[in-house]
């Protein structure tokens, strides 16, 4: 399996990007999928978590302003990240079942 995330990109603060992670292989339905992220000189921290039933939780730095979601029939995952902040600034990496890492993609939030 293996995982493909793009959508990363410049934004100002305020701003939204919407985050995708393509997983090849057919065990994406059955397993959880997370969004992690690692900003400079910071250990990498869990985003978003969405369960193959799509039970979801996040971190307390983000609930109320990002959105993980999954698209079963396209193999697919997504964080929807609105009201950016520059703190949000990071390399984001999508995970599959806690053993698959995508290659990551970099946020960047400019003031």
């Amino acid at each position: 399996v293996q995982l493909q995330a793009s959508g990363g990109g410049l934004v100002q603060a305020g701003g939204s990007l919407r985050l995708s992670c393509a997983a090849s292989g057919s065990i994406f339905s059955i397993s959880t999928m997370a969004w992690y992220r690692q900003a400079p000189g910071k250990q990498r921290e869990l985003v978003a978590i969405i369960t193959r039933g799509g039970d979801t939780d996040y971190a307390d730095s983000v609930k109320g302003r990002f959105t993980i979601s999954r698209d079963n029939a396209k193999n697919t995952a997504y964080l929807q990240m609105n009201s950016l902040k520059i703190e949000d600034t990071a390399v984001y990496y999508c995970n599959l079942g806690a053993v698959v890492w995508g290659q990551g993609t970099l946020v960047t939030v400019s003031s």
